[in-house]
């Protein structure tokens, strides 16, 4: 069982956006929540940790992929319910990130990472929000300076 099923409490986590050209860069997950379907990188902040600090922790360790946080584009929250209790309970923040360098490898939670064209995201087991948050990274990419 994840140190995270069950929460007394919200669990603060990031996801992290991020493009190269026309690809978005997506996490095929091992473990619960969300086991076996696409998402975009992230993960747990730790203690200590910011935002920013963790979105670049998370991407380096299920992708090996090196990002800079550009801005906050999401703050979601994910439940999920077991009966009348609260199995998941994540507060999303999802950042846009440039991408710095590497070319994705799965690492940590993830069964497979890669560089995905947005415009096959619909043939994808790709969770609603997910497709949500990452058509407002590109709506934030395009206003940006340096995306």
């Amino acid at each position: 069982m994840s140190t995270y099923e069950f929460p007394t409490r919200p669990v603060p986590a990031v996801g992290a956006i991020v493009f190269r050209g026309s690809q978005v860069l997506l996490v095929r997950r091992r473990d619960p929540p969300s086991q076996g379907r696409w998402s975009i990188p992230g993960g747990a902040v730790e203690v200590g940790e910011t935002v920013e600090q963790a979105v670049v922790r998370e991407t380096r360790e299920e992708t090996a992929v090196e990002v800079r946080p550009r801005e906050v584009v999401a703050v979601a929250d994910f439940i999920e319910k077991e009966g009348a209790r609260i199995r998941w309970h994540y507060v999303l923040v999802d950042l846009l990130c440039v991408h710095i360098r590497g070319e994705p490898f799965a690492g940590s939670d993830a069964e497979n990472a890669r560089f995905i064209e947005t415009r096959e995201l619909g043939d994808l087991d790709l969770a609603p929000i997910g497709l949500r948050v990452i058509e407002q990274a590109l709506i934030a990419r395009r206003e940006g300076p340096d995306a």
